[in-house]
């Protein structure tokens, strides 16, 4: 029986304190943290709801009708989430990601878009502004979306046979309406539409060559993940995880392949191109090739505590900075602080520290974080 977790009740509600040094100095772009890397990415989770309950993320038999989800005053507001991200923006944050739960299941989301569209770097340029969904809205939502400064999609999709998507959704949800959610944001002008599949071995694997012939030529970057150990709640198993090297060597038997390089340092997903130029493929090997030596990312939960890993325990309280008299400075000190001292790569050392619940070493759920 797995234990039902309650995400916000890890660190009692509150998160740890962050530290606001004494002497406060300019934000600035080139912070770094222990093991000198900077912050660059910011994912900001908006919502800890989902209508999904896909068993390697928001388990059922934890995240029933019983779940103690947050309540509206505990969630930032936009305004605070614009705020925030406005501070972390001057610190060097130039790519937001919205994320959940199921974010586009935010009431009035397009408004926090069309707000966070208006935030500049210091160099006066936009966000980098995107969103992850499993699209099961997204042909209602996709116009709204575009409209309010929305740049980029991902969407979670992890199979095309419906019995197997339904598994795996676990609440009968077909394939046929994602689909739909992906033409729709075609429709209305988004491009370069991630598509992402979780792959866990014995449940979906028999899918990868049916995502890639159907995603090849059809302008969606369809990216692989490794089944991850986040959370406590999804009965993560080694021996489920195939890893990336097999992917691609799958795909390049029937669709040859050559690496291409990433867009960027510290891009998490490794690229890959079909060499007929029908488009491109990328993976991502979080459990078999780490990457946290060039991990620039840090997270917002729902209700505004800062993580610094997909795999932490414990948070740093921004949501109570926010609703006291800080000051901008102030708040931006404490974030510089709090990088600063940042040591998570869980990755790294996954396997000694894989988390165990009956020894309290109890991992935040990614849907209260966001992937």
């Amino acid at each position: 029986m797995v234990e039902k977790v309650i995400p916000i009740r890890i660190d009692e509600g509150t998160g740890l304190r962050p530290s606001i040094p004494g002497q406060l100095v300019a934000p600035h772009a080139h912070t770094k943290d222990a093991r000198g890397r900077t912050l660059r990415d910011l994912r900001i989770s908006v919502t800890d709801r989902c209508n999904f309950r896909c068993t390697y993320c928001m388990p059922k038999e934890v995240f029933n009708q019983d779940y103690p989800y947050l309540s509206h005053k505990e969630l930032l507001s936009f305004e605070e989430i614009t705020r925030l991200t406005t501070i972390f923006a001057s610190l060097g944050v130039e790519k937001i990601r919205l994320t959940g739960g199921e974010p586009l299941l935010r009431k009035n989301l397009e408004v926090l878009i069309e707000m966070l569209a208006q935030v500049r770097t210091p160099e006066n340029k936009p966000l980098d502004l995107t969103l992850t969904t499993n699209g099961s809205i997204l042909r209602k939502k996709a116009a709204a979306l575009k409209a309010a400064g929305l740049q980029r999609l991902t969407i979670s999709l992890d199979g095309l046979n419906d019995e197997i998507f339904k598994k795996m959704n676990d609440v009968d949800f077909p394939v046929v309406d994602v689909l739909d959610g992906i033409l729709a944001a075609q429709e209305v002008g988004f491009e370069n539409i991630k598509v992402n599949m979780v792959v866990k071995k014995g449940t979906n694997d028999h899918e990868i060559l049916t995502m890639a012939k159907h995603f090849k030529n059809s302008g969606v970057i369809l990216r692989f993940i490794e089944f991850m150990d986040v959370g406590s709640s999804n009965g993560w198993n080694m021996a489920e995880v195939l890893s990336s090297k097999e992917v691609i060597a799958r795909i390049h038997e029937i669709f040859p392949l050559e690496p291409i390089q990433a867009n960027y340092t510290g891009e998490v997903a490794q690229r890959w191109r079909y060499l007929d130029g029908s488009g491109e493929i990328g993976v991502i090997s979080s459990v078999t090739q780490t990457f946290c030596h060039e991990c620039t990312r840090a997270r917002i939960s729902t209700d505004g505590q800062m993580y610094q890993c997909l795999f932490a325990n414990h948070g740093f309280d921004f949501k109570t900075l926010l609703r006291s008299s800080h000051s901008d400075l102030e708040i931006a000190n404490a974030i510089m602080s709090t990088w600063s001292s940042r040591d998570d790569h869980y990755s790294e050392i996954r396997g000694s520290n894989t988390a165990n619940q009956s020894t309290g070493n109890r991992k935040v759920e990614m849907s209260y974080i966001g992937g």
